[in-house]
């Protein structure tokens, strides 16, 4: 095993998983929805969708938008796919009518609202 190469498709889903689930749950669906089959399948389990933060990190100061590209693929293509499985919103006010009218969410039954 002096040069083994694993890439990360390669890894059983469980190790995918475990890996997945340490990085933010925004992160990794907008650079994984639509990437291929099985990531497309793991990212779409609830774990990743079912509480989501529409914003960048904030502070007790400070609460930024996510930039409008990452937005836009949210609006037009990602809450549309994982609409189902979200419960809860975190987000900001300025976004909050394009987030809230990019799809039906019909087991949200909470919304944090910030700013």
């Amino acid at each position: 095993m002096e040069h083994s190469l694993v890439l990360f498709n390669d890894l059983p889903d469980e190790i995918l998983m475990i890996i997945l689930k340490k990085l933010w749950n925004i992160q990794v669906l907008y650079s994984l929805v639509g990437v291929n089959k099985r990531l497309n399948a793991i990212v779409h389990e609830p774990i990743f969708s079912n509480r989501l933060t529409l914003m960048k990190d904030f502070s007790a100061y400070s609460i930024d938008r996510l930039p409008d590209s990452i937005l836009e693929r949210f609006f037009s293509e990602i809450l549309p796919e994982i609409h189902h499985n979200i419960k809860w919103i975190n987000l900001e006010s300025s976004s909050m009518k394009r987030i809230l009218l990019a799809t039906n969410y019909p087991n949200l039954y909470g919304l944090g609202l910030y700013d």
